[in-house]
C-alpha cells in the first residue's frame, strides 16, 4: 500500500476500456456501478499500563453491481485490474437476464465539502499516539485511588472511494475517521464497576490528543464508574421514563430509524409500512436523518452510490413524511433517492442506511421534565440494544440511570433495561426538552451483517409507560 492519493484510473485501469466493460455488463439493466475503494486503519490500545494492541490494516478492491428490478447481481475482488473487472462483470450480468431495463438517471453531482481529505493516520507521529495513551493512563489513575484499571484507545482510518457510472461520470470521496476512548474500572469494598467515555468524527487526531480533550473523557469515565459503585438494583415494572439528551438517541435510532429505511417499507416488513402521511408520533415530534453535517461521524459527501447526502425529514410534527432511500428502493417505490445508499466496503452491495438520525428539541426545560416524573427512571446512558424491525419491539440496557420519585432524583440504579416498541413509544412522548444534543461521535450500526458509522441525537424526552426490566420490587 502507498500513501499517495487513490487514483485507480491513473495507476491500474484504463478509463475508456473500463467504462466499456461496465456498459457491457449493465446493458439492459436498470442501474449499477463500479465501486472502487482503498481503506487504511490504525488502532492503538493501552490496557493495564501497557500497549496491548498496535494494529494497522490496509485493503483495496472493487465491487461491480448490476440491478434489474428487485434483483441485484454483485461481484467483488481485491485485485483492481481489467481482467478482474471483466470476470466480475460476467457474474454480475447474470442478474440482468434478458435485459429490457431502462437505466435510471445518474446521481446529481456536488461540489460540497463536509470534511477534510487529509489522512488522519499520518497526521500525528506514532510515538505521539503511544505517549498520549500513557499520559491518559497516568492521569486517570491519579484522579482517584479507587481506579484499578484503565483502557484507552486511539484509532484513525481513511477510506477513499471512486464510483464509476455507466453514463461516464466518476465520483470520488476521501473519508477520514478518528476516535479516542477511555474506559475505567473502579473498586471499593470488593465491588467493581466501570465507566467509559468516547468520541470522534471525520477530522484529524490533533485536537483529540490535546490534554483538555482526553482529560475530559477520563473524568467522565470515572464519574460514571463512581456512580455505578453506589447503584442499587433497578426496579421492574411499567413506568414513565425520561431519556437524557445526546447519546440516548441510540434508542431512537434502533427502535424507529431502522423501521423508516426504504427496503423494509417497500417489502412491507416494517411496523411503519403503509403509514405515509399518517400520525405515527405525538404532536411536536420531528425526526430527521441528516448526512450533510460537517465533520460528523455519520456524514457523507456522497453516499456509496454517488448520490449527495441529504437532510431528510422523516417525521414532521408527528406525521410520517419520508423514508430513507437508496437508488434501487427509491426507483421501485416511485420516489427520489435520499443519499442513504451505504455499504460497509467494496465487498458489500449498498442498501438504505441511516447517517445522523436525530429528534428536534422542544420548549420544555429539562429540569422541569425530570421534576414532572412522579415514579420512574431517568436514563442518561445506554449500552447495547436490539430491535425487531417487523414489530418495532426493542430492548435496551442502561449504563447510567437514576430512580425518580415525585420529581426528586434518587439513587442510581444498575441493571435497568427498557422494553417497548418504537411505534407506541413515539405516540407516548409527553415532553421534549430544549436541549437537543448530538452524541460525541461513537456510533456504529449493524444491518444484515454490514457495519457503518452513524450519529444519533435527541433532547431530553419523557416517554410514558415503558416496561423496565430489573430486580423485582
Amino acid at each position: 500500500m502507498t500513501d499517495a492519493p487513490f487514483r485507480p484510473f491513473e495507476t491500474a485501469l484504463d478509463m475508456d476500456r473500463t467504462l466499456a466493460l461496465l456498459r457491457e455488463t449493465l446493458s439492459g439493466a436498470d442501474d449499477g456501478e463500479l465501486f472502487l475503494e482503498r481503506r487504511r486503519g490504525e488502532a492503538l490500545v493501552l490496557d493495564d499500563g501497557r500497549i496491548r494492541t498496535a494494529s494497522y490494516d490496509a485493503s483495496e478492491g472493487f465491487g461491480l453491481r448490476a440491478v434489474n428490478g428487485e434483483v441485484t447481481g454483485y461481484a467483488h475482488a481485491t485485485e483492481i485490474s481489467e481482467q478482474a473487472i471483466r470476470r466480475a462483470g460476467e457474474t454480475a450480468r447474470l442478474a440482468v437476464g434478458d435485459g429490457g431495463g431502462v437505466m435510471a438517471p445518474p446521481p446529481q453531482g456536488t461540489n460540497r465539502v463536509l470534511y477534510t481529505d487529509a489522512d488522519p493516520i499520518a497526521g500525528q507521529p506514532f510515538s505521539v499516539k503511544v505517549e498520549t495513551l500513557r499520559e491518559i493512563d497516568a492521569y486517570a489513575r491519579d484522579l482517584d485511588p479507587r481506579v484499578v484499571q484503565v483502557t484507552a484507545t486511539v484509532a484513525a482510518s481513511c477510506q477513499e472511494v471512486a464510483i464509476l457510472r455507466p453514463e461516464g461520470g466518476l465520483m470520488t470521496d476521501v473519508r477520514p475517521m478518528t476516535r479516542v476512548t477511555v474506559s475505567i474500572i473502579v473498586e471499593e469494598n470488593g465491588r467493581r464497576e466501570s465507566g467509559s467515555a468516547s468520541g470522534g468524527g471525520r477530522y484529524m487526531l490533533d485536537g483529540m490528543l490535546e490534554p483538555a480533550d482526553w482529560q475530559a473523557k477520563a473524568r467522565e469515565a470515572l464519574r460514571i464508574g463512581l456512580v455505578n459503585l453506589r447503584a442499587e438494583p433497578a426496579p421492574a415494572g411499567v413506568m414513565d421514563i425520561v431519556l437524557g439528551p445526546g447519546w440516548p438517541g441510540i434508542l431512537l435510532h434502533e427502535a424507529i430509524g431502522h423501521g423508516l429505511e426504504g427496503d423494509f417499507n417497500r417489502k412491507k416488513t416494517s411496523a411503519f409500512a403503509g403509514l405515509m402521511g399518517q400520525r405515527v408520533a405525538a404532536p411536536g415530534v420531528t425526526v430527521l436523518d441528516d448526512g450533510t453535517m460537517p465533520d460528523r461521524r455519520g456524514s457523507l459527501t456522497i453516499d456509496d452510490e454517488g448520490t449527495p447526502s441529504g437532510k431528510n425529514v422523516l417525521i414532521e410534527d408527528g406525521i410520517l413524511v419520508g423514508y430513507m432511500q437508496d437508488r434501487q428502493n427509491a426507483r421501485l417505490m416511485g420516489v427520489q433517492p435520499t443519499g442513504n445508499g451505504r455499504r460497509e466496503s467494496f465487498a458489500h452491495a449498498p442498501m438504505p442506511r441511516m447517517t445522523n438520525t436525530y429528534m428536534l428539541g422542544g420548549q420544555a426545560d429539562p429540569q422541569d421534565i425530570v421534576a414532572d416524573l412522579k415514579d420512574g427512571i431517568w436514563a442518561v446512558g445506554f449500552g447495547g440494544g436490539q430491535v425487531d424491525i417487523t414489530n418495532g419491539k426493542f430492548v435496551f440496557s442502561c449504563t447510567e440511570a437514576y430512580r425518580v420519585k415525585d420529581g426528586k432524583v434518587g439513587a442510581p440504579v444498575k441493571g435497568a433495561t427498557l422494553i417497548g416498541d418504537g411505534a407506541t413509544a413515539l405516540q407516548h412522548i409527553r415532553a421534549l426538552g430544549n436541549d437537543m444534543a448530538l452524541d460525541p461521535g461513537m456510533g456504529n450500526c449493524g444491518k444484515q451483517g454490514q457495519w457503518v458509522p452513524v450519529g444519533v441525537g435527541q433532547p431530553t424526552v419523557m416517554i410514558g409507560g415503558l416496561t423496565v426490566g430489573g430486580a423485582a420490587t
